[in-house]
C-alpha cells in the first residue's frame, strides 16, 4: 500500500484511536504504511522508514467525522466493531478499508469485488456472531455477597458489545461479567458500569476458573443449578441427540461455564 520505493512501517499504540490517528498522519505526511504494527512488535527484516504514531484525540476525531460523510451509520458501527476482532491482520485491514472509503468517489460498502471490502465484511460477521453467542451463553452465578458473577472466554473481544444489554436486563442487581482469557471485565454496582481488571489472578479463584466454589456461592445457588440441570436433562430427547450440530451451535469453549454442561 505504501507509495514510497521502500517499505514504510508505522508503529502505533494498538488502540482504535491510534489507528485513526495513523490514518490522519499518513495523509498529512503523504506517506502510507506498508506495515502497521503495534508498539513492541518486531520490525520486518527489510524496511526503509519507521514512523511512530502518537495517538491524538483531535486527529482521530477528525478522521471519524470525515468517515461519517463517506459511510452509512451501519458501516460506521461495523468499523468500530471490527476493531474487536482481535486478529493479527485487523489494524492493516481496517487502515486499507478506511483509506479506500476516504478516497473513493462513492460508497465502497457493497463493493465486494474488492478484496479488502470482502475481508472487512467477513471480519465484521465473525465479531457479530461472537456477540450473539455471548448473549446466548452467559450464565450468571449468585455469590455469597449477592453479586452475580459470570465468566466467558470469547474468541473475539466482543464483551463490550453486550454490556448495554446486560445493564438493561439486570438493572436491579449487582453483577460482574469477566473475560477470563483477556483478564478484564465489567462490574455493575446498581448505578453505573465500569471496566475492571485484576493483575493478580489467584490460581483456583473464580477469575481464573470461571466457577464459584461452595463457600463463594450463595446458599440458594447450588439448588438453582441443580434444578436447572434437572430441567435441561428432562427436556432433552435422547433419540434426537446430534453432537456435531450441538458443537456447531454451542462452541465447546463456552461449555465449561454453562451450568447445564457440568
Amino acid at each position: 500500500m505504501g507509495e514510497e520505493n521502500g517499505m514504510v512501517v508505522f508503529y502505533f499504540d494498538n488502540t482504535f484511536e491510534g489507528l485513526l490517528t495513523s490514518v490522519f498522519d499518513a495523509y498529512a505526511r503523504r506517506s502510507f504504511p506498508d506495515v502497521l504494527l503495534a508498539e513492541g512488535c518486531p520490525l520486518p527484516m527489510f524496511h526503509d522508514e519507521v514512523f511512530t504514531v502518537v495517538t491524538d484525540e483531535a486527529k482521530s476525531a477528525r478522521v471519524w467525522r470525515g468517515l461519517q460523510k463517506k459511510l452509512s451509520p451501519s458501516a460506521m458501527r461495523a468499523l468500530a466493531q471490527c476493531w474487536l476482532a482481535d486478529e493479527p491482520e485487523t489494524p492493516s485491514l481496517l487502515f486499507r478499508y478506511i483509506r479506500k472509503a476516504v478516497d473513493a468517489p462513492r460508497s465502497i460498502e457493497t463493493n465486494f469485488g474488492d478484496a479488502d471490502v470482502l475481508a472487512f465484511s467477513h471480519m465484521w460477521k465473525r465479531v457479530d456472531w461472537e456477540r450473539l453467542r455471548l448473549l446466548q451463553f452467559v450464565r450468571f452465578q449468585k455469590m455469597a455477597d449477592g453479586t452475580y458473577f459470570a465468566a466467558v472466554e470469547p474468541e473475539k473481544n466482543a464483551l463490550p458489545l453486550v454490556i448495554g444489554h446486560f445493564k438493561d436486563r439486570f438493572s436491579g442487581q449487582r453483577w460482574l461479567l469477566y473475560d477470563v482469557g483477556r483478564g478484564y471485565g465489567y462490574y455493575y454496582d446498581l448505578q453505573e458500569v465500569r471496566q475492571v481488571s485484576f493483575e493478580e489472578q489467584v490460581p483456583g479463584s473464580p477469575l481464573s476458573t470461571g466457577r464459584l466454589d461452595d463457600e463463594q456461592m450463595d446458599k440458594d445457588e447450588k439448588l438453582y443449578q441443580t434444578l436447572w440441570k434437572t430441567y435441561f436433562r428432562s427436556i432433552a430427547i435422547k433419540e434426537r441427540r446430534n453432537p456435531l450440530k450441538q458443537r456447531r451451535d454451542m462452541p465447546v469453549r463456552y461449555w465449561k461455564y454453562l451450568t447445564e454442561k457440568q
